[in-house]
């Protein structure tokens, strides 16, 4: 398998309260929740970078649709890192976020690493860490 990400889906539990997170909290860009007339089908993409989106889709139909059972709910399962920067953009994120609704769990510091990185959760308990590493360059 060549390792090559398109799409990163988050299970949620209201779909347009998260759509409502990323769009006008975080300003990600989306045409909106489309595919309401499929019994399972609402979903939402924002267009993150070339070639990756980030997909909303309900948990229930998550499980639907993979014949999984729906299990609780675990924010320590993976995180989504934001790199940024500079230190006060990710500050600035942070506030950002916060200003959105989400919770901070972390806030922005030093790390052990070199670095600088605070860590918030969405309003389904989906980790975020917004980071700056000076040791990586970024792809605009």
């Amino acid at each position: 398998m060549k390792p090559r990400l398109s799409v990163i889906t988050l299970g949620v539990d209201d779909l347009e309260k998260a759509l409502n997170f990323y769009r006008e909290g975080l300003g990600f860009e989306t045409q909106g929740i489309i595919g309401e007339e499929f019994e399972h089908g609402a979903v939402a993409f924002f267009d993150l970078q070339p070639g990756l989106k980030l997909a909303i889709w309900n948990r229930k139909n998550i499980a639907y649709d993979t014949n999984l059972k729906q299990t609780a709910k675990s924010p320590t399962e993976f995180t989504l890192g934001h790199n940024v920067g500079s230190k006060e953009e990710v500050d600035s994120v942070m506030e950002q976020a916060e200003k959105a609704g989400a919770t901070i769990t972390v806030q922005a510091q030093d790390t052990f690493w070199g670095g600088y990185s605070g860590y918030f959760q969405d309003p389904d308990g989906h980790l975020w860490e917004v980071v700056y590493n000076p040791d990586w360059d970024l792809i605009d």
